[in-house]
């Protein structure tokens, strides 16, 4: 039931509100989407950043391909390159057999890269050829090959600070920054809350046949927060 439950919330695409950002944030989507432009997702952690990917998908000419989705701060250094490009049987120790890397799972859809500042300066090298050349070979294969993918790529972080610092590299930068969208964090247009929480209240009660309802006092106690993220 909860496997259920997920699939039915993240399938809905859905930005909620109706504050100046949220129009904004819809109409701006609205134009980028049927696009093949590049898009890199800028904002705080927890504002949504993903949502928009999904959404770029899902209203794009691309919808009825994958959408694949790698979190780059949780992969491993070590592991990384294998799992965007794959690999063949034996091209190092633990390749008992060959992997199909997320290029090539994402091939005439969509590829998200979220948390793409985390990625090492290794890496982000060979991202950079394959956005420029949409070809790879998988690790351990002489064998190249050529896909079609878009790439959306999120982050919590300045990157035009990384790169004065030397973390980010700056032709990469632009490779991903065509389209650039920013998800304002929520303490920007906490006019949105009532609209969220009656959101949030529908979707949990029809799941859980639970009472729909909530206090002016917890209202009240959401709209003074901050929400830092």
């Amino acid at each position: 039931r909860n496997r259920e439950w997920r699939s039915k919330v993240e399938g809905d695409c859905r930005i909620i509100g109706n504050s100046v950002p949220m129009k904004a944030l819809r109409q701006q989507l609205g134009l980028a989407a049927p696009t093949n432009g590049r898009v890199l997702v800028f904002g705080e952690s927890g504002t949504g950043k993903e949502l928009v990917a999904h959404a770029l998908h899902r209203f794009s000419l691309r919808r009825d391909n994958p959408f694949v989705e790698v979190n780059c701060a949780a992969i491993p250094e070590e592991l990384i390159e294998s799992e965007l490009f794959g690999h063949v049987k034996g091209s190092f120790t633990g390749a008992v057999e060959d992997k199909v890397g997320k290029f090539e799972q994402a091939d005439a859809g969509t590829l998200f890269l979220d948390e793409i500042g985390d990625m090492s300066l290794r890496t982000q090298s060979k991202v950079l050829r394959v956005i420029e050349q949409q070809r790879f070979s998988p690790l351990g294969s002489k064998k190249e090959m050529a896909v079609d993918v878009r790439v959306v790529a999120a982050t919590n972080k300045n990157l035009e600070e990384d790169i004065q610092k030397g973390n980010f590299r700056e032709d990469l930068f632009f490779r991903l920054n065509v389209i650039p969208f920013y998800v304002p964090p929520l303490r920007e247009h906490a006019e949105d809350i009532p609209e969220l929480l009656n959101f949030f209240l529908e979707t949990f009660a029809a799941y859980g046949r639970r009472a729909k309802h909530f206090s002016e006092r917890a209202l009240e106690v959401l709209l003074q927060y901050r929400w830092p993220g």
